[in-house]
């Protein structure tokens, strides 16, 4: 159905006042904790898979990995980023029409097939077609969980509820990677079928899961059938919303911060794999011998002999922090426009990258983290919260689909030119190889170097130890030249989105 003007006369770019933390916390229903809890496996599983992905794309085929260039990498990630981000603008207004429920059911089955997809076929054309149909499926599964979100909710606990919602989410996306780095241990293909047994837990809790104001639905559908209402094709309503001004800028600012946040899943763990000492941080909390502790072993994503950390788990300090206190942001960022928490959140995001790109030392890079983690907390539960009180009442599942688009504009750009940035700037394989033609290898012995072993081909011949060298190629190289370009998109980005803060909150309601 077309936007009345009663419909846009019913939503507002304005804020409301907030319920306090704990009034708030008290009036969220169950139908919110069971979407959270839903949403955390699925994020769980998720974010085993993606927050390695570039990790075993680029990893040696010798160490189980696909030894995939940056190109090619860029590539699946571009791809991927497309189906998953543009589906949903079709996805959220079939789940608006046919039933939350049901969408769910349906993005549950095909998001198991997508990780079993990838564990049966270690290849780049396999891994590209499982991340094909794992995009489909969470294309399909987020616009019924978040409109169920907006619907349990209302404008005076918005963003206390969006905020723990997001703090609930990464409780899975801690878990995830961290379960992932001990996996790959073993073999990649296990990170695959583990992902694929935890989505699977979601068919229990849609047994507990009740549809909000799904009798409105159905009414609303029996009156379209019988000719009452008049309903437009959905592609044509979904683009008629997406034309109006206040969608169209915010699709384009807000790219930006998504951008910054997919390097920093996509681009930051090479970074930490390649140029950051990770046991000097060990052995500043464990001693010189590290740890034989199974649970830090676990929780900080370590190497088994325990005497440094992966690069997930250091990125996953990001989810554990979120975890543990982004219910506390929330409460902070409600006295707050949206539009303002989303641009400081964004330019602390901007802050992050710049710190990367000027720095290696462990411990700059937690701090990058934890300013990397407030940015997050102050811009990504603030965005849906902003769309879903915009949105017409009949159509919150589809404008928390429209959510997706901005994530698609910055994971699409990132996806590709962030590991082609790193590829020519900052990856230490590329270098490596550099550094053997420097000394005396013809090209074709170098390109015939597979792909993630030129550096260890370096060690063999120049005869130092490998954190000697990482140190003298990190200072004679323009490591965080990625950095610093990527970082630029989000300045704008933040400056952009305070402009346009200030310019809706002037329109009339």
């Amino acid at each position: 159905m077309a936007i009345s003007e009663t419909d846009h006369q019913s939503v507002s770019a304005k804020d409301v006042k907030q319920l306090g933390i704990w009034a708030a916390l008290g009036s969220l229903s169950y139908v919110f904790w069971v979407c959270g809890g839903m949403e955390m496996v699925e994020r769980l599983a998720y974010y085993g898979v993606r927050q390695v992905s570039s990790l075993y794309a680029t990893d040696a085929v010798s160490n189980g990995g696909l030894g995939l260039a940056g190109a090619e990498i860029g590539s699946i990630f571009f791809f991927w980023a497309m189906m998953q981000s543009f589906v949903p603008v079709l996805t959220g207004g079939i789940s608006d029409r046919v039933g939350y429920k049901e969408t769910i059911f349906a993005s549950t089955i095909i998001k198991i097939l997508g990780y079993l997809i990838m564990a049966w076929f270690a290849t780049y054309w396999g891994f590209m077609a499982g991340a094909m149909v794992l995009a489909f499926g969470t294309g399909i599964f987020k616009p019924g969980i978040q409109a169920t979100i907006v619907k349990s909710t209302n404008r005076e606990n918005s963003s206390m509820a969006w905020g723990v919602f997001y703090q609930t989410v990464n409780i899975g996306g801690f878990i995830g990677p961290l379960l992932a780095a001990q996996l790959r241990q073993l073999d990649w293909a296990y990170v695959f079928y583990a992902c694929a047994a935890i989505i699977s837990l979601n068919f229990i809790l849609l047994m507990t899961y009740k549809e909000q104001d799904k009798e409105a639905r159905l009414e609303h559908r029996r009156k379209v059938k019988a000719g009452a209402i008049k309903e437009v094709s959905l592609w044509r309503d979904s683009l008629k919303e997406l034309g109006r001004p206040i969608m169209l800028w915010y699709m384009v600012l807000f790219s930006g911060f998504w951008f910054m946040l997919m390097a920093f899943w996509d681009v930051g763990p090479l970074y930490f794999r390649d140029w950051v000492d990770t046991s000097v941080m060990v052995h500043h909390l464990f001693g010189d011998d590290g740890t034989s502790n199974p649970f830090w072993i676990f929780f900080f994503g370590m190497t088994q002999d325990g005497q440094s950390i992966q690069p997930e788990g250091l990125v996953n300090l990001n989810a554990m922090l979120i975890m543990m206190v982004c219910f506390i942001v929330a409460g902070w960022s409600a006295l707050m426009r949206a539009t303002t928490s989303m641009a400081l959140g964004t330019f602390l995001a901007a802050a992050t990258l710049l710190l990367f790109g000027g720095f290696n030392y462990v411990w700059i890079m937690v701090l990058a983290i934890v300013c990397f983690s407030m940015g997050e907390m102050l811009s990504s539960p603030k965005c849906s919260e902003y769309l879903g009180n915009i949105a017409p009442a009949q159509k919150k599942a589809m404008y928390l689909g429209f959510s997706q688009l901005p994530i698609g504009i910055g994971w699409m750009l990132e996806g590709y030119y962030g590991q082609v940035l790193y590829a020519d700037f900052g990856s230490k394989d590329t270098i490596a190889r550099q550094s053997l033609q420097e000394g005396g290898m013809s090209l074709a012995d170098v390109n015939a170097v597979p792909i993630g072993e030129a550096f260890q081909k370096l060690i063999e011949i120049t005869g130092q130890s490998a954190d000697a060298l990482t140190a003298q190629l990190y200072m004679a190289n323009n490591v965080g030249g990625a950095w610093y370009i990527m970082a630029a998109v989000g300045l704008v980005s933040a400056a952009g989105m305070y402009v346009y803060g200030r310019w809706t909150y002037q329109l009339k309601d």
